[in-house]
Protein backbone atom coordinates (compact mmCIF):
# COMPACT_ATOMS: atom_id res chain seq x y z
CA UNK A 1 0.00 0.00 0.00
CA UNK A 2 1.50 3.30 -1.08
CA UNK A 3 1.57 6.28 1.24
CA UNK A 4 -1.05 8.84 0.29
CA UNK A 5 -1.00 12.59 0.86
CA UNK A 6 -2.50 13.82 4.13
CA UNK A 7 -6.06 15.09 4.06
CA UNK A 8 -6.37 18.82 3.56
CA UNK A 9 -7.22 20.50 6.90
CA UNK A 10 -8.84 23.38 4.99
CA UNK A 11 -12.42 22.62 3.93
CA UNK A 12 -12.91 25.62 1.64
CA UNK A 13 -12.12 29.29 1.20
CA UNK A 14 -14.38 32.28 1.55
CA UNK A 15 -12.33 34.81 -0.34
CA UNK A 16 -9.17 35.28 1.75
CA UNK A 17 -10.65 33.38 4.70
CA UNK A 18 -9.68 29.73 5.10
CA UNK A 19 -12.40 27.61 6.71
CA UNK A 20 -10.77 24.70 8.52
CA UNK A 21 -12.30 21.28 9.06
CA UNK A 22 -11.25 21.63 12.71
CA UNK A 23 -13.67 24.51 13.21
CA UNK A 24 -16.46 22.87 11.25
CA UNK A 25 -16.21 19.68 13.30
CA UNK A 26 -16.11 21.52 16.62
CA UNK A 27 -19.08 23.68 15.61
CA UNK A 28 -21.06 20.62 14.54
CA UNK A 29 -20.33 18.90 17.86
CA UNK A 30 -21.51 21.97 19.79
CA UNK A 31 -24.75 22.27 17.80
CA UNK A 32 -25.62 18.61 18.39
CA UNK A 33 -24.72 18.88 22.09
CA UNK A 34 -26.85 21.99 22.64
CA UNK A 35 -29.82 20.44 20.81
CA UNK A 36 -29.71 17.32 22.97
CA UNK A 37 -29.18 19.32 26.17
CA UNK A 38 -32.21 21.54 25.47
CA UNK A 39 -34.37 18.49 24.81
CA UNK A 40 -33.32 16.82 28.05
CA UNK A 41 -33.46 20.07 30.00
CA UNK A 42 -37.11 20.49 29.05
CA UNK A 43 -37.84 17.05 30.51
CA UNK A 44 -36.09 18.05 33.76
CA UNK A 45 -38.00 21.36 34.06
CA UNK A 46 -35.18 23.62 32.88
CA UNK A 47 -36.33 26.33 30.50
CA UNK A 48 -34.87 26.15 27.00
CA UNK A 49 -34.21 29.90 27.06
CA UNK A 50 -32.10 29.47 30.19
CA UNK A 51 -29.97 26.83 28.51
CA UNK A 52 -29.48 28.97 25.42
CA UNK A 53 -28.56 31.98 27.54
CA UNK A 54 -26.08 29.90 29.52
CA UNK A 55 -24.49 28.57 26.35
CA UNK A 56 -23.94 32.10 25.04
CA UNK A 57 -21.74 32.74 28.08
CA UNK A 58 -20.26 29.27 28.50
CA UNK A 59 -18.96 28.76 24.96
CA UNK A 60 -16.70 31.84 24.83
CA UNK A 61 -15.46 31.11 28.36
CA UNK A 62 -14.72 27.49 27.43
CA UNK A 63 -12.83 28.51 24.29
CA UNK A 64 -10.80 31.22 26.02
CA UNK A 65 -9.93 29.04 29.01
CA UNK A 66 -9.05 26.10 26.76
CA UNK A 67 -6.56 28.28 24.92
CA UNK A 68 -5.19 29.91 28.10
CA UNK A 69 -4.67 26.46 29.63
CA UNK A 70 -2.80 25.23 26.56
CA UNK A 71 -0.68 28.36 26.13
CA UNK A 72 0.20 28.43 29.84
CA UNK A 73 1.76 24.97 29.69
CA UNK A 74 3.47 25.73 26.36
CA UNK A 75 4.66 29.19 27.37
CA UNK A 76 8.24 28.38 26.48
CA UNK A 77 7.14 28.37 22.84
CA UNK A 78 4.49 31.07 22.88
CA UNK A 79 6.59 33.68 24.63
CA UNK A 80 8.76 33.60 21.53
CA UNK A 81 5.76 33.52 19.16
CA UNK A 82 3.17 35.89 20.64
CA UNK A 83 1.42 36.23 17.30
CA UNK A 84 0.54 32.53 17.43
CA UNK A 85 -1.47 32.75 20.66
CA UNK A 86 -4.77 33.63 18.98
CA UNK A 87 -4.47 31.06 16.18
CA UNK A 88 -6.78 28.47 17.68
CA UNK A 89 -7.88 27.37 14.20
CA UNK A 90 -4.55 25.57 13.93
CA UNK A 91 -5.40 23.55 17.04
CA UNK A 92 -3.91 23.91 20.46
CA UNK A 93 -6.82 24.00 22.88
CA UNK A 94 -7.06 21.85 25.99
CA UNK A 95 -10.24 19.98 26.89
CA UNK A 96 -9.63 20.30 30.61
CA UNK A 97 -9.21 24.05 30.24
CA UNK A 98 -12.53 24.33 28.42
CA UNK A 99 -14.29 22.28 31.10
CA UNK A 100 -12.91 24.54 33.83
CA UNK A 101 -14.05 27.68 32.02
CA UNK A 102 -17.50 26.32 31.20
CA UNK A 103 -17.91 24.93 34.72
CA UNK A 104 -17.34 28.34 36.29
CA UNK A 105 -19.94 29.92 34.00
CA UNK A 106 -22.48 27.17 34.70
CA UNK A 107 -22.06 27.63 38.46
CA UNK A 108 -22.45 31.42 38.35
CA UNK A 109 -25.34 31.29 35.87
CA UNK A 110 -27.28 28.70 37.85
CA UNK A 111 -26.83 30.65 41.08
CA UNK A 112 -28.19 33.77 39.38
CA UNK A 113 -31.15 31.94 37.81
CA UNK A 114 -32.02 29.72 40.81
CA UNK A 115 -31.41 26.54 38.84
CA UNK A 116 -29.87 23.57 40.69
CA UNK A 117 -26.25 23.56 39.52
CA UNK A 118 -25.86 19.81 39.86
CA UNK A 119 -28.97 19.24 37.76
CA UNK A 120 -27.71 21.52 34.98
CA UNK A 121 -24.38 19.71 34.98
CA UNK A 122 -26.21 16.37 34.81
CA UNK A 123 -28.20 17.50 31.79
CA UNK A 124 -25.07 18.70 30.03
CA UNK A 125 -22.65 15.88 30.89
CA UNK A 126 -23.65 13.20 28.33
CA UNK A 127 -23.83 15.77 25.54
CA UNK A 128 -20.44 17.18 26.50
CA UNK A 129 -18.67 13.83 26.30
CA UNK A 130 -20.42 13.19 22.97
CA UNK A 131 -19.14 16.55 21.69
CA UNK A 132 -15.64 15.66 22.89
CA UNK A 133 -15.80 12.42 20.94
CA UNK A 134 -16.82 14.22 17.76
CA UNK A 135 -14.33 17.02 18.34
CA UNK A 136 -11.38 14.63 18.35
CA UNK A 137 -11.89 14.23 14.61
CA UNK A 138 -10.80 17.85 14.30
CA UNK A 139 -7.48 16.71 15.74
CA UNK A 140 -7.47 13.95 13.14
CA UNK A 141 -7.80 16.47 10.31
CA UNK A 142 -4.97 18.56 11.77
CA UNK A 143 -2.79 15.48 12.35
CA UNK A 144 -2.43 16.23 16.06
CA UNK A 145 -3.16 14.45 19.36
CA UNK A 146 -1.38 11.36 18.00
CA UNK A 147 0.72 8.76 19.78
CA UNK A 148 4.06 7.06 19.53
CA UNK A 149 5.49 5.51 16.40
CA UNK A 150 3.89 2.23 15.45
CA UNK A 151 3.79 -0.02 12.40
CA UNK A 152 1.53 -0.23 9.41
CA UNK A 153 0.87 -3.85 10.32
CA UNK A 154 -0.45 -2.85 13.75
CA UNK A 155 -2.81 -0.23 12.34
CA UNK A 156 -4.13 -2.75 9.84
CA UNK A 157 -4.53 -5.34 12.60
CA UNK A 158 -7.03 -3.14 14.47
CA UNK A 159 -9.11 -2.89 11.29
CA UNK A 160 -8.86 0.84 10.72
CA UNK A 161 -9.96 2.04 7.28
CA UNK A 162 -7.16 3.00 4.95
CA UNK A 163 -7.96 6.74 5.00
CA UNK A 164 -7.40 6.84 8.78
CA UNK A 165 -4.22 4.78 8.53
CA UNK A 166 -2.71 7.08 5.92
CA UNK A 167 -3.62 10.19 7.90
CA UNK A 168 -1.64 8.66 10.77
CA UNK A 169 1.52 8.71 8.65
CA UNK A 170 3.12 11.76 10.25
CA UNK A 171 6.71 13.02 10.01
CA UNK A 172 7.81 9.93 8.13
CA UNK A 173 6.30 7.30 10.43
CA UNK A 174 2.98 5.71 11.31
CA UNK A 175 1.57 6.85 14.66
CA UNK A 176 -0.79 5.48 17.27
CA UNK A 177 -4.24 6.98 16.53
CA UNK A 178 -4.82 8.21 20.08
CA UNK A 179 -7.41 10.69 18.80
CA UNK A 180 -9.42 7.66 17.65
CA UNK A 181 -9.05 5.81 20.95
CA UNK A 182 -10.32 8.81 22.88
CA UNK A 183 -13.14 9.46 20.43
CA UNK A 184 -14.39 5.90 20.76
CA UNK A 185 -14.04 6.02 24.57
CA UNK A 186 -16.06 9.23 24.67
CA UNK A 187 -18.80 7.95 22.37
CA UNK A 188 -19.06 4.78 24.45
CA UNK A 189 -19.33 6.93 27.58
CA UNK A 190 -22.13 8.90 25.94
CA UNK A 191 -24.02 5.69 25.18
CA UNK A 192 -23.56 4.39 28.74
CA UNK A 193 -24.71 7.64 30.38
CA UNK A 194 -27.67 8.00 28.04
CA UNK A 195 -28.68 4.40 28.74
CA UNK A 196 -28.52 4.78 32.52
CA UNK A 197 -29.57 8.29 33.47
CA UNK A 198 -33.34 7.72 33.11
CA UNK A 199 -33.38 4.65 35.32
CA UNK A 200 -35.56 5.40 38.29
CA UNK A 201 -33.78 5.61 41.63
CA UNK A 202 -30.28 5.29 40.20
CA UNK A 203 -28.79 8.80 40.13
CA UNK A 204 -29.06 11.59 42.63
CA UNK A 205 -28.62 15.06 41.18
CA UNK A 206 -24.93 15.54 40.46
CA UNK A 207 -24.13 11.88 39.95
CA UNK A 208 -24.64 11.80 36.19
CA UNK A 209 -22.06 14.57 35.93
CA UNK A 210 -19.69 12.92 38.40
CA UNK A 211 -20.04 9.62 36.52
CA UNK A 212 -19.06 11.46 33.36
CA UNK A 213 -15.96 12.84 35.11
CA UNK A 214 -15.03 9.38 36.37
CA UNK A 215 -15.50 7.80 32.96
CA UNK A 216 -13.65 10.45 31.01
CA UNK A 217 -10.72 10.87 33.40
CA UNK A 218 -10.18 7.10 33.63
CA UNK A 219 -9.87 6.73 29.87
CA UNK A 220 -7.93 9.96 29.42
CA UNK A 221 -5.26 8.85 31.91
CA UNK A 222 -4.30 5.82 29.84
CA UNK A 223 -4.73 7.42 26.43
CA UNK A 224 -2.66 10.43 27.49
CA UNK A 225 0.18 8.06 28.34
CA UNK A 226 0.35 7.04 24.67
CA UNK A 227 0.60 10.57 23.29
CA UNK A 228 3.75 12.38 22.26
CA UNK A 229 2.35 15.92 22.38
CA UNK A 230 1.23 16.04 26.01
CA UNK A 231 1.41 19.22 28.05
CA UNK A 232 4.12 18.65 30.64
CA UNK A 233 5.22 19.88 34.05
CA UNK A 234 9.02 20.19 34.28
CA UNK A 235 9.27 17.99 31.15
CA UNK A 236 8.55 14.89 33.23
CA UNK A 237 4.91 14.88 34.41
CA UNK A 238 1.95 14.83 32.06
CA UNK A 239 -0.50 17.52 33.17
CA UNK A 240 -3.59 15.68 31.96
CA UNK A 241 -2.63 12.47 33.74
CA UNK A 242 -2.23 14.28 37.05
CA UNK A 243 -5.55 16.06 36.61
CA UNK A 244 -7.21 12.80 35.55
CA UNK A 245 -6.13 11.10 38.78
CA UNK A 246 -7.34 14.03 40.89
CA UNK A 247 -10.72 14.15 39.13
CA UNK A 248 -11.21 10.38 39.16
CA UNK A 249 -10.49 9.97 42.85
CA UNK A 250 -12.19 13.22 43.82
CA UNK A 251 -15.42 12.35 42.00
CA UNK A 252 -15.67 8.93 43.65
CA UNK A 253 -15.07 10.46 47.08
CA UNK A 254 -17.67 13.14 46.42
CA UNK A 255 -20.31 10.62 45.40
CA UNK A 256 -19.68 8.57 48.55
CA UNK A 257 -19.66 11.69 50.75
CA UNK A 258 -22.91 13.05 49.32
CA UNK A 259 -24.64 9.69 49.63
CA UNK A 260 -23.71 9.35 53.31
CA UNK A 261 -23.66 12.94 54.52
CA UNK A 262 -26.13 14.93 52.44
CA UNK A 263 -29.55 13.53 53.25
CA UNK A 264 -32.51 14.47 51.10
CA UNK A 265 -30.58 15.17 47.91
CA UNK A 266 -33.15 15.10 45.09
CA UNK A 267 -32.94 12.47 42.41
CA UNK A 268 -31.94 13.38 38.89
CA UNK A 269 -35.38 12.50 37.54
CA UNK A 270 -37.04 14.90 40.01
CA UNK A 271 -35.86 17.79 37.86
CA UNK A 272 -35.91 21.48 38.75
CA UNK A 273 -38.31 22.31 41.63
CA UNK A 274 -37.88 26.09 41.28
CA UNK A 275 -39.43 26.71 37.85
CA UNK A 276 -43.03 27.95 37.77
CA UNK A 277 -45.73 25.85 36.13
CA UNK A 278 -46.76 28.62 33.73
CA UNK A 279 -43.16 28.91 32.58
CA UNK A 280 -43.04 25.17 31.91
CA UNK A 281 -46.22 25.30 29.81
CA UNK A 282 -44.82 28.17 27.77
CA UNK A 283 -41.49 26.37 27.43
CA UNK A 284 -43.12 23.21 26.08
CA UNK A 285 -45.34 25.16 23.70
CA UNK A 286 -42.28 26.84 22.21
Amino acid sequence: MGIQAALNPIAFNLGPIEVHWYGIIIATAVIIAVTLAVREGTRRNILADDIYDMILWALPAALICARIYYVAFEWGYYQQHLDQIIKIWDGGIAIYGSLIGAGIVVYLFCRAKFIPTWLMLDVAAPTVIMAQGIGRWGNFMNQEAFGRITSLAFLQSIHLPNWIIEQMHIAGAYRQPTFFYESMWDILGFIVLMSLRHRKGLFQQGEVFLSYVIWYSFGRFFIEGMRTDSLMIANTIRVSQVLSIVLFVGSIILIIYRRHREMGTPMYLDGNPFVKKDQLVKNKEN
